[in-house]
This record gives structure tokens, C-alpha cells and sequence, in this order.
């Protein structure tokens, strides 16, 4: 079945930039759609960003709307969630996710990663 590995978690100040990568083995079918959640300490987990197979349709939550980028690069296959302007309540762990044509942007996940740790300093 997909496989998913994070990579590029870490500690950075306020106002720097980190960029998660998630590679990704498996067939194509079951990763038409990848997102990007996040679980702060003692809060539930959310969703963060999510994008489709072409990269023609993306969605991303309004606490991070301006500042983080998410893409794809199929050919390898991986996912990357580009975090800008990062703040110390962006401070949480990572998870990617992919699921099928038939998931939304928001839910209906098949597959997620191990997580990555992402710490901002203030």
C-alpha cells in the first residue's frame, strides 16, 4: 500500500522559513489528493493545506493562508508544505496524508505519515 516518510521538521525562530517534504511510494490511484494536518500539544489536530493530482486545486486553512505553500511534485513522487513568516503558534507536529479521487480537500484520508516535529521559537 502508499508509504508515506516526512522529512525537514525542526526548530527555527519566529518570522523564519522550514519546508516539509513527504515522499511518497505507492500507486498514483490512491494519492490523488494530498494534504498537510497539524497537532499542537494539548489541542485536537487540524488541517492545514491540501492540493490535488494536477496542483489545480489547493486549499488551505485561514491561519495560514499568505504563508505556507503546498505543492507536489509527481515524478518522484513526493509533497512539500513550504511555511513562510512562521509564527510560535504554528508550533505543532506535521503529518502528511493521501487519499483517493473520492476524498475532499478537508477529510477522507487514506494514508498518513509518521509526523514531523516543527518548532518556533519567540
Amino acid at each position: 500500500q502508499v508509504q508515506l516518510v516526512e522529512s525537514g521538521g525542526g526548530l527555527v525562530q519566529a518570522g523564519g522559513s522550514l519546508r516539509l517534504s513527504c515522499a511518497a511510494s505507492g500507486g498514483f490511484v490512491s494519492m490523488y489528493t494530498m494534504g498537510w494536518f497539524r497537532q499542537a500539544p494539548g489541542k485536537e489536530r487540524e488541517f492545514v493545506a491540501a492540493i490535488t493530482w494536477r496542483g489545480g486545486s489547493t486549499d488551505y486553512a485561514d491561519s495560514v493562508k499568505g504563508r505556507f505553500t503546498i505543492s507536489r511534485d509527481n515524478a518522484k513522487p513526493t509533497g512539500y508544505l513550504q511555511m513562510n513568516s512562521l509564527k510560535a503558534e504554528d508550533t505543532a507536529v506535521y503529518y502528511c496524508a493521501a487519499g483517493s479521487i473520492r476524498a475532499t480537500l478537508r477529510h477522507g484520508y487514506d494514508y498518513w505519515g509518521q509526523g514531523a516535529l516543527v518548532t518556533v521559537s519567540s
